[in-house]
């Protein structure tokens, strides 16, 4: 995986975060209702986007390639979270729609593919975080 690093950076506002790639620039922040000033999406609705945004990217990309006859997609995705016991349960819920007219096995097909998005692989496998302090 080549992916350009990113860079995340404390703004000294309430908890704005200006986040960059290099080449791109974007903010992170909190709500209002907890201390922030909610000038960009969550550190969790940036997880989500990156969900959403690779879902449809890969089906639009097969359904291309395939020629089918996809004319929109719309994805849907949030968190849920449910206590068992001490440690809570947490699931990502995507609701995909297909617009254009798609056969049913085609349909079954872009579902297939939507699980196959490399964020859905990220999110879905092992993942170690390595932190360390640098200077």
């Amino acid at each position: 995986m080549s992916e350009r690093a990113i860079r995340a950076s404390f703004a000294g506002v309430a908890y704005q975060v200006n986040v960059t790639d290099g080449l791109h620039q974007w903010a992170s922040d909190v709500e209002a209702t907890a201390g922030g000033g909610d000038v960009g999406p969550s550190p969790h609705g940036l997880l989500l986007s990156s969900l959403g945004a690779c879902t449809s990217i890969t089906v639009a990309m097969y359904a291309q390639r395939k020629e089918m006859p996809l004319e929109a997609i719309d994805v849907d995705v949030r968190i849920e979270q449910e206590q068992l016991g001490r440690e809570p349960r947490i699931q990502i819920a995507r609701d995909i729609r297909l617009s254009g007219p798609l056969s049913e096995e085609q349909r079954t097909r872009l579902l297939e593919i939507a699980n196959a998005c490399p964020i859905h692989k990220v999110l879905s496998g092992e993942i170690i975080i390595a932190s360390k302090l640098v200077e």
